[in-house]
């Protein structure tokens, strides 16, 4: 924006300093140009003269002879702020439509050049006051409010006379009513206690079924290793000291004292034999137990003829066993006693029968496929496993006799 014009002149704040010139001294009127004359040629009918001298200017602006175009405007001279403004005179002087009609002259003239752009400048608007923020409104009473009320408390804000902040307005002491009415309101309800109750019983019966789980699978098989390493040297240290002997008579063994040890190559099975099949006295201690009680009593291998039946656990508490199904006929079986190796090659089973089927351990076991007295073995365990509904059987028949003063059998070497 040129600010020496007076014609662009900004409202509302001071301008710059003028250019200094010399006072402006108005000139004279402006005298109209007379109108032009129209040329003989409309009256007469003879054809139209040259633009140029049918609308030819006359006056102060009139062309010469031959027409040429005013010379440009010159440009600008530069401004000079330091310089201090001279005084503009008077009112009529300062206006810039003192003279309209004045004529035109280049060097007097402030105007702009062509050449020159005029640039307004924007005015910044005046600083206002700042809106001042909405309050939020105040939330209602919470959980805890309502608690400290049924305490005795004071709820923040709930009651009393209005202050300068409403966060600091004291609260008058609840009613009777209202106190329980807020110390019920602050109580869980009896569904969300049972719904706990019954949440943390299930989560405590999964812990515990999870610890059982471990303890059978596990922790009992750990416990049995523990307890078939020390009847196997019991029962090794007794027969170095030549305190005990094979005896078919009744009761030669107490129930669960060890006397003999089981071998079965195929499964990498040693186990000791102790007499009776109670479950805490010998077969949850990881041992085979002899039925050697009652009506359920059968031969000793030491035995000219008879059955030499003996039970074990087939999962958890040593599992000795636990693969017997796989067994085939003519696999070893070895009974180790203080005097003999008693050598068996397996020759039947029976996949599932009944617990209470006890012909299995007859001196002639029923469905073993044995037409005769002999000297047999009987194996029985429980079916399917980590279950005992049924009963597995597997039976063998005596091959080899051999003193323990000759070495062990071919099926131990081997």
């Amino acid at each position: 924006m040129t600010t020496g014009s007076p014609w662009f002149r900004p409202a509302n704040e001071p301008g710059p300093e003028p250019i200094p010139a010399e006072p402006y001294v108005p000139v004279e009127p402006h005298v109209p140009a007379e109108p032009y004359a129209q040329g003989d040629a409309y009256a007469s009918g003879e054809p139209y003269a040259p633009a140029e001298q049918r609308y030819a200017p006359t006056g102060p602006y009139a062309p010469g002879p031959s027409y040429a175009p005013a010379e440009p405007y010159p440009p600008a001279e530069p401004y000079a702020y330091e310089t201090p403004a001279p005084s503009y005179g008077t009112a009529a002087q300062e206006s810039p439509y003192a003279a309209p009609y004045a004529p035109y002259e280049a060097e007097e003239s402030p105007r702009p050049s062509p050449d020159e752009t005029m640039v307004l400048e924007a005015v910044e608007p005046l600083p206002g006051p700042t809106p001042e923020p909405t309050p939020e409104p105040l939330p209602g009473p919470g959980r805890a409010e309502r608690r400290r009320a049924a305490k005795g408390g004071r709820a923040k804000g709930r009651r009393g006379p209005a202050t300068d902040s409403p966060d600091d307005r004291p609260a008058a002491p609840l009613s009777r009513v209202e106190a329980r009415r807020a110390a019920r309101a602050a109580k869980d309800s009896v569904g969300v206690v049972a719904s706990r109750a019954v949440g943390e019983l299930f989560i405590t019966f999964g812990v515990v079924m999870l610890l059982f789980v471990t303890y059978q699978l596990w922790w009992t098989n750990v416990l049995a290793g523990q307890e078939t390493d020390r009847a196997k040297e019991q029962i090794e240290d007794t027969w170095a000291k030549g305190d005990q002997g094979d005896s078919t008579a009744p009761d030669a063994f107490e129930p669960g004292q060890g006397f003999a040890i089981m071998y079965i190559p195929k499964l990498d099975v040693v186990v000791p034999v102790a007499e009776g099949i109670s479950k805490s006295k010998v077969l949850d201690k990881g041992m085979v137990g002899h039925y050697g009680e009652g009506k359920l009593k059968t031969a000793m291998p030491a035995d000219e003829q008879g059955n030499f039946a003996v039970a074990g656990h087939r999962n958890t508490h040593g599992e000795p066993f636990r693969y017997i199904n796989q067994l085939k006929p003519g696999d070893p079986i070895v009974v180790e006693t203080r005097s003999a190796y008693y050598t068996y090659e397996m020759a039947s089973i029976l996949p599932q029968t009944s617990p209470s089927n006890v012909s299995v351990i007859d001196p002639v076991p029923k469905q073993s496929g044995f037409d005769g007295p002999g000297r047999y073995i009987t194996l029985t365990t429980c079916t399917p496993e980590f279950t005992s509904t049924y009963r597995m059987i597997v039976w063998g028949r005596l091959v080899e006799e051999r003193p323990r003063s000759k070495g062990k059998p071919k099926a131990l070497v081997g």
